[in-house]
């Protein structure tokens, strides 16, 4: 399991919208499920995939190495 299911309370001095994180961890849940599709694959080998490839392109141009 990945550990999303867990509620568990944490106090690292950091507040966090519950209801943005939720929202987060579904988009997050959606995109890895849709990568796990035929249909992802079809698109990634004809080169019209846009979604993932645009996400990684711009963590590629944000990353602080």
């Amino acid at each position: 399991m990945s550990g999303f299911g867990k509620k568990t309370k944490i106090n690292l001095g950091v507040e966090i919208n519950q209801d943005e994180m939720d929202k987060l961890i579904k988009d997050y849940k959606k995109i890895k499920k849709y990568m796990k599709s035929s249909l992802y694959t079809i698109k990634s080998m004809d080169g019209t995939e846009d979604i993932v490839s645009e996400l990684l392109k711009e963590y590629q141009e944000n990353s602080i190495d």
